[in-house]
Order: structure tokens, then sequence, then C-alpha cells
């Protein structure tokens, strides 16, 4: 897989923190033998490699219930807490105010450190402030790049949503593609936003923006449906997550339409959807890698003082694209749901 190409001092901030969370993993590992395999020890209390204090990490994330999505960026968590010897509290809540207060129960709980996405930052700064003038550390990971320094973050995990876009939207010029709707399931959302703004600032053709509600799938596909009927122009829908993809190729295959259908995100059946060509292609950011280095990222910090990304650059783990000709080489990851 060929990542976008992005500015040299960006590409390497990944491989650096990758590299010293493997060898201070390595420096702090059991050496008693018959050790379970990580995958078992994942969904296995206290059964962590590392021998440093058992911790406490909360990641509290704006994932709507279900998303298969944010099911990979929990198993990357839980796999990082299992290995560092971490108690992980996952919680979660598409309100911005109610994951404020699920920081702050965080907060309440005395943890070691806070892993959090912003997708609506200013809601979410007053409790980031609380957060650490008690002296908790805290990352954030998947959305908020924009923000993550200024709210005083240690560190960020994720990929930049405009550079993404932007990415994607000239992958559609060699398409042949002239007209594009882009769907978006949940307004207001910042990554979301700025997803369809990159594609629209690179894409030649025509770019229109469709919103949807992502939280009732029947709703999506006659929503896609009827603007499809509606303008027959329409040769290209660019979705932003593998669930709404799957329901707009449905879309598009009942409703007559000859539109392709790209997207942002993976999950097992968008993969099967790329092998068969009923999906164009698929921009993926890791989010296994993103959920797995923000509590990694947190020990590091708490067990040797480290800031992955220097602590002034974000760590990016995409965008790259996953289309037929790389799709084997994802699929068997996918099957197992870490990609």
């Amino acid at each position: 897989m060929n990542p976008t190409a992005l500015p040299r001092s960006r590409r390497i901030a990944p491989v650096v923190a990758v590299a010293a969370a493997a060898a201070l993993a390595l420096a702090g590992c059991s050496s008693s033998a018959g050790g379970k395999k990580a995958e078992e020890q994942a969904g296995d209390v206290g059964a962590g490699k590392a021998d440093t204090p058992r911790m406490t990490i909360a990641m509290v994330t704006h994932a709507p219930s279900g998303d298969t999505f944010w099911d990979t960026i929990r198993k990357g968590a839980e796999a990082a807490a299992a290995k560092d010897n971490v108690k992980l509290i996952y919680s979660n809540d598409e309100s911005a105010g109610d994951q404020a207060n699920l920081v702050q129960n965080a907060i309440d709980q005395k943890v070691d450190g806070i892993a959090v996405t912003l997708a609506k930052p200013d809601a979410l700064k007053s409790v980031v402030a609380k957060a650490e003038k008690a002296g908790i550390p805290v990352v954030g990971l998947n959305a908020g790049l924009g923000v993550w320094k200024r709210q005083g973050l240690l560190s960020f995990f994720g990929q930049d949503e405009s550079v993404s876009g932007q990415a994607l939207g000239t992958k559609l010029n060699g398409t042949g593609a002239q007209h594009a709707l882009c769907v978006i399931q949940a307004q207001g959302d910042v990554n979301l936003e700025e997803r369809c703004a990159g594609v629209k600032k690179t894409f030649s053709g025509k770019t229109d923006i469709l919103y949807v509600n992502g939280t009732d799938m029947p709703s999506v596909k006659s929503t896609i449906t009827a603007k499809l009927k509606q303008d027959s122009s329409i040769d290209e829908v660019v979705t932003l997550g593998a669930p709404i993809a799957l329901t707009a190729a449905q879309a598009v295959s009942e409703g007559g339409s000859k539109a392709k259908v790209a997207t942002f995100d993976l999950n097992k059946d968008l993969v099967s959807g790329i092998e068969k060509g009923t999906i164009q292609f698929a921009v993926d950011q890791q989010p296994y890698l993103q959920g797995y280095l923000a509590v990694d990222s947190l020990w590091l910090y708490k067990t040797n003082g480290n800031f992955s990304g220097g602590g002034e650059q974000p760590v990016l783990t995409g965008p790259a694209f996953v289309d037929k000709s790389n799709v084997d080489t994802v699929a068997k990851f996918a099957a197992k749901g870490t990609r």
C-alpha cells in the first residue's frame, strides 16, 4: 500500500513513535515462560506483558454504538492495554456534552491518563483543561488535529482530514468522474466536514454535499437513492465511513444509477466490496493503530517520559488507498477486525 505523499517531517513521526514503543515494550517485558498470545491477553483482565506498575487509562470517544470503525479503534486500545499492564476504561457518546461528562467521570476516578477524540473541540475544551490541571496527561486521537496543541494535549494520533480529502479528490480526477456527491453522516463533525471540503478543493468536477442521519441506515439509503434519481448526472458517491459506503452501494444498485462509490475507512465487508468491485477504493487511516498508539503513548509517558511526535508534531496514521491492486494484503487483517 502506498501512503499518500506527505511532507517528510510528518511521515517520520509515526515511525519514530512506533520504534520507541517497541523498544520500551521489549525492555519491560516479563521473562516468564509460557505466556499467552497477545490476542488472548487482550480480553484477560490483569494479564499484561509489562513489568511496570498497574495503571488506569480512560479512552473517551464520540463513537456511535455499533460502528465497526470504532470497534477497531477499541481493539487496538485493548491490545496495547494488555501489553502494558493497563486497565482500560472505554466509554463513548455521540453527544459532545455527554462525552464531556464522560471525561469528567474519568477525572473523578483519578485515572492515570486520558485518550480523547475532539470531534467538537469547543464542547470539550473546559473539561480537558480540568484534566490537565488535575495532573492527568491527555492525548488526542482520530479527531482534533487542528486543536490538540492549542488545548494542551501531549500528542495526537490520526490523519489530516483535509489532506486525505484532497488526496481522494485528486484520485477521482483520474477515474473520469465529473459529478461527485459527498455524503456526511453527522453534521458538524469537524473530521467529516474537512474530508468533503478537501475533496471539493482538488476534484476538478462538481461536488455536492448531502447530509444524512448515519444512525438510521434505511433513511441513509432512501436519502441517497432519492438524490441519485433527482440528479442523474451524479457519477460518483463519496462516503465517509464503511457502513455508509455499503448502504450507498445498495442505493446505487437498487436505484438503477451508474454512479461509482468511493469511501473513507474500512471494515471486513467493505474490503469484500472492493474485491467484488461494488466499491471503487477506500482511504484507510488505520484506526487500530490510532487506538493502540494512544494508549501506548500514555504508558510510555508515565513510565519513561516519552512524547510521541516530540510533543510538537501529530503522529499520522493515514491516509493510504486500498483498491483492487492491494486489497489482498489488507483482507487477512480485515477478517480479524483489525483493519
